[in-house]
């Protein structure tokens, strides 16, 4: 099993990243409860071998952003962090896409300031406003890409129609689509994605589903000597090998755990038998 893939080819990234959703506040709104930790979770990362970190202008909304680069800048050299925008958050749990071009050119803009950086390795449209045509909502995208303020687009929750219409203004080297054990709606999608080499990022990867596929998980995780995390993760990395993993957790001892789950090889016959319904 391949432990990298190059994002865009030029950017090589340990396939086991982190994803900093869960470093703000209740609903992903406000500040992290307990922000010294937050930063320690996030030097763990890097030092423990992560070099892929994936945030938002949403999360907090922007509190993410600017946590990260208070904990990690300046960058160890070859770390990679995604950043994504397009939502409006006016309060706890709400999520409103906005594709307006001016709220999408804020967005770039400010994550450049809170990231600390001239240059934001992967900037991500974070949902497709249906109320704003697409040909709109890219232009601020387009322009950033060509002064170098973005140095490679993905998208996220997108059908493959989406993906080659706007393929068709710039290229698309990463798509994140909810895809785990459980839920596997994407199927189509992660498909296009292999076949185009393009990464393919599933957020909310532990969501395991029914709960008849826990007992599967739980007489593999003793089968290898792992977790039911580390399993599912090996699940998702054996799917794909342009899978990229972002779990996130606010625990070291979580973290460390989860970036073992490459380590961990299923058989063609484990990997089959979480496939069965």
């Amino acid at each position: 099993m391949n432990k990298t893939f190059k994002l865009g080819g030029d950017l090589e990234i340990n396939r086991v990243g982190y994803g900093a959703m869960q470093l703000t506040g209740k609903g992903e709104f406000g500040e992290v409860e307990d922000r010294e930790n937050a930063k320690n979770v996030l030097l763990k990362a890097v030092e423990f071998g992560v070099n892929f970190i994936d945030t938002a202008e949403a999360y907090g909304p922007k509190y993410n952003e600017s946590l990260i680069s208070d904990a990690l800048y300046p960058y160890k050299q070859n770390l990679v962090i995604a950043t994504k925008g397009g939502f409006l958050r006016p309060e706890p749990f709400v999520w409103i896409p906005n594709g307006n071009p001016d709220h999408i050119r804020e967005n770039i803009e400010s994550s450049l300031k809170r990231l600390k950086t001239d240059s934001i390795d992967l900037w991500q449209l974070h949902r497709i406003d249906p109320n704003v045509p697409i040909e709109k909502t890219i232009v601020p995208i387009l322009e950033a890409y060509k002064d170098g303020k973005i140095k490679h687009f993905g998208l996220s929750e997108v059908t493959v129609e989406q993906i080659e219409k706007i393929r068709e203004y710039l290229p698309v080297v990463s798509v994140q689509n909810l895809y785990n054990l459980g839920d596997r709606r994407w199927e189509d999608v992660l498909d296009y994605t292999i076949k185009e080499n393009i990464a393919f990022i599933p957020w909310y990867p532990l969501a395991s589903g029914p709960n008849k596929m826990a007992g599967k998980l739980q007489e593999l995780s003793l089968k290898y000597n792992s977790t039911i995390a580390q399993i599912a993760l090996s699940w998702l990395l054996k799917r794909g090998s342009n899978i990229l993993l972002i779990p996130g957790t606010k625990s070291i001892q979580h973290l460390e755990e989860n970036l073992k789950a490459d380590s961990v090889s299923l058989t063609e016959e484990d990997y089959n038998l979480l496939l069965e319904k």
